[in-house]
């Protein structure tokens, strides 16, 4: 039968049946979805409609990752798939997707941090309850879990490119508010 894009099979919107009065055509072919897993770089051509060629990523091991806060990007190893919303399944599989959250190497940002002579905040305990204070010392401690993951040796990133599309897996750190999201998220996953 093949994959199809097309609508002629669905029912109407009354929930009456449809008659099929044509046969499938070119333009509303569908094709599987390419699951892209963790390992040596193996990408597939494929020609698509106009003539194009889509880079279908079989296997991806390497990605761009930027921290947005320092506007920084380094070329980084990716480790395994930790969280995706859509399904677990991709998680137990380690199939990189949009939007799935990752572990990557920190080696190149620590690195990055030593040769600019970049400091990193530390954590400190304040007892004033005043608003302004209150909002710089939570936004210390979020930067401070940033790098206490690059110093620990992998970073939760999120994937931002389609690998089935592009045959790349680019993405950003995450940072602040976000990252203490999917750490909660991750956490209960585990519970």
């Amino acid at each position: 039968m093949g994959i199809s894009r097309d609508s002629i099979h669905k029912k109407r919107l009354t929930g009456g049946k449809k008659r099929l009065w044509r046969k499938k055509r070119k333009h509303e072919i569908g094709r599987q979805m390419s699951n892209t897993k963790i390992g040596p770089k193996q990408i597939s051509k494929i020609r698509v409609r106009g003539g194009n060629v889509k880079n279908r990523a079989l296997k991806l091991d390497h990605g761009n990752f930027s921290l947005i806060s320092i506007a920084i990007t380094r070329k980084t190893r990716i480790i395994s798939v930790v969280y995706n919303a859509s399904n677990n399944e991709l998680v137990r599989t380690n199939t990189l997707v949009k939007g799935a959250i990752i572990f990557i190497d920190s080696s190149p940002f620590k690195n990055w941090a030593k040769q600019n002579n970049y400091s990193f905040p530390k954590e400190k305990k304040i007892l004033k309850t005043d608003e302004k204070e209150s909002s710089k010392s939570s936004k210390k401690e979020k930067e401070a879990s940033l790098w206490e993951q690059i110093n620990s040796g992998k970073v939760l990133a999120r994937i931002c490119s389609r690998p089935g599309q592009t045959g790349r897996s680019d993405g950003y750190i995450l940072e602040g508010s976000e990252l203490e999201f999917y750490i909660k998220k991750i956490h209960k996953k585990k519970l």
